[in-house]
């Protein structure tokens, strides 16, 4: 009798601590889920608001672009005027091509550099400047990795330029 109750007890340990592994799972799950819809639901407020719902009234929402923008992650840095690019500030890409100190001379090395690129690759959008402490000069406006990755492998292939990866960094879109 001793060891059927012993049997007996190690399989009741043995299921409360399933049940206990399956609740918490649960838990988590819900939880990530509840996450995922409040994230999913702050993205579209606006197109929530304003859908038609049977007995419900209506809302409209006169808004600016910049509003718009940054509701979906990114920032519109000058309001165009008729004829003018707006320009759409997000983090994405750039490939670095030179970091120098902050002396005067790696001042004139970055610029060396952007001259540099600009020699090969003519449509390139290059930047040099300082972020404390160091000169940079970067390449390029990239949204994903692989975009960036591509003209990294450019840049290298020139055997032009020593210093090459690619960084995050924010980036400039121009809209139309």
């Amino acid at each position: 009798m001793a060891i059927w109750q012993k049997a007996n007890h190690s399989t009741i340990k043995t299921m409360k601590q399933f049940t206990l592994k399956l609740a918490l799972a649960l838990i988590v799950f819900n939880v990530q889920c509840f996450m995922f819809n409040n994230a999913y639901a702050q993205r579209d407020i606006v197109k929530s608001l304003q859908t038609d719902a049977a007995g419900q009234g209506k809302v409209t929402i006169h808004q600016d672009a910049q509003i718009t923008a940054l509701v979906a992650g990114a920032a519109i840095t000058n309001p165009a005027k008729a004829g003018e690019k707006k320009e759409l500030k997000r983090q994405g890409y750039r490939v670095q091509v030179y970091a120098g100190n902050n002396t005067s001379r790696s001042r004139n090395e970055a610029q060396e550099v952007a001259n540099k690129v600009k020699q090969h690759f003519q449509d390139a959008q290059v930047y040099a400047y300082f972020i404390s402490p160091r000169w940079l000069c970067r390449v390029g406006n990239f949204p994903s990795i692989e975009e960036a990755d591509a003209m990294m492998r450019q840049l290298k292939a020139t055997g032009v330029f020593k210093e090459v990866s690619i960084v995050r960094d924010q980036i400039t879109i121009e809209i139309n």
